[in-house]
């Protein structure tokens, strides 16, 4: 078994969920994946294995179970990321801006740079926050 196969076999044991041709094979995809995907990137690079419902399925665990996160775009689509290693069912703590190249559309996470903290008016909640970044990425430079 490849290294990368391996581990998104473990990823999955290690989260209680069952191991899949599908669970494998998009994990797979995000595992040798540099930046996020979007839901139609994963059913392109899937081929005809799976059908848009098991994508959307497997994705939905993979969120439950803090193994990906979603990063909304400007267009108002989702991308798909891994999350860190200290992520887990229910507690997501990708707290990092997220980069979209202008050019290739490429989602990139940038793990160092962190969103600022926010303070927000009594009685306000914060459930989430999120900070996107555009520009051209050194591939399109």
């Amino acid at each position: 078994m490849k290294d990368k196969d391996q581990r998104a076999y473990q990823m999955l044991k290690d989260n209680q969920l069952s191991v899949t041709d599908s669970r494998k094979n998009i994990l797979g995809l995000f595992l040798h994946s540099e930046g996020a995907l979007a839901h139609a990137d994963i059913e392109k690079k899937t081929g005809e294995k799976f059908d848009r419902v098991t994508v959307y399925r497997t994705l939905q665990a993979f969120m439950e179970k803090g193994i990906i996160h979603t990063i909304p775009t400007a267009d108002n689509s989702i991308r798909y990321a891994l999350c860190k290693d200290d992520c887990t069912e229910g507690h997501h703590h990708d707290n990092h801006v997220h980069f979209i190249c202008t050019v290739c559309n490429r989602t990139t996470c940038l793990a160092s740079v962190t969103v600022p903290e926010v303070e927000l008016p009594r009685g306000f909640k914060l459930t989430d926050r999120q900070m996107i970044v555009t520009g051209i990425c050194i591939d399109c430079r």
